[in-house]
């Protein structure tokens, strides 16, 4: 009687591989899946914006944020102010990261006030800064001189906290696939909340968070 042998066979062995590869496989095809759903948000993101723009224009023949008669505007007849006219100079004022007192923060609450975009009109609200797909904030402000990572145009929307594989498909889908340069662009964020251009010296990072800015 031959002794019983003990451990597993060649077959059994491939087996076993064949569905530990079959699950890693479905476990990166998951992930692959979940990082594209995240980009398209991400790009949705800065498509939209712009039409927030636009929309407003179309109705009330002035920029949100800047609109000197957004009292009047977007207030009802009799009700206290529900929001702060800007001065009218065509430009938003402040930083695209600002949480109140600007034109650049006020532009959030009177496209919602318009019923152009939806969330809180409250400036106080915890959600009233709207968040990107990986929980970044987002802003918008003026282009040109002291705009964030030297970007021109009439305007520039930042979004924050994108991890660095998400930049790189963000801006092959709205830009020319390089973060340092075009109107779309990737920066680190320094001492005093300064952002710095990726480039040679300062590299995109895969498992670092970046602010990408676009220009609009």
């Amino acid at each position: 009687m031959k002794p019983r042998q003990n451990g597993f066979t060649l077959v059994e062995i491939a087996v076993v591989l064949v569905i530990v590869g079959l699950l890693l496989g479905g476990v990166l095809k998951g992930q692959e899946l979940i990082d594209s759903a995240k980009v398209k948000n991400l790009a949705q993101d800065f498509r939209t914006t712009p039409m927030l723009i636009h929309a407003y224009q179309d109705k009330f023949r002035a920029l949100p944020g800047d609109d000197r008669r957004a009292v009047a505007h977007l207030c009802p007849a009799g009700a206290a102010n529900c929001t702060t006219d800007g001065n009218g100079d065509g430009v938003l004022g402040g930083n695209w990261d600002d949480d109140s007192g600007s034109e650049a923060a006020l532009f959030w609450q009177q496209v919602r006030l318009a019923n152009l975009a939806s969330g809180p009109v409250d400036t106080g609200d915890a959600a009233y800064i709207p968040r990107n797909a990986e929980g970044g904030r987002i802003g918008i402000q003026r282009g040109g001189n002291g705009a964030p990572l030297g970007l021109t145009g009439s305007h520039v929307m930042c979004s924050a906290s994108i991890n660095g594989k998400l930049v790189r498909q963000l801006d092959q889908a709205l830009d020319d696939g390089n973060p340092a340069s075009g109107a779309l662009r990737a920066g680190t964020t320094g001492d005093g909340g300064t952002l710095t251009v990726i480039s040679s010296a300062n590299p995109l990072a895969d498992g670092n968070s970046h602010t990408v800015c676009l220009s609009l």
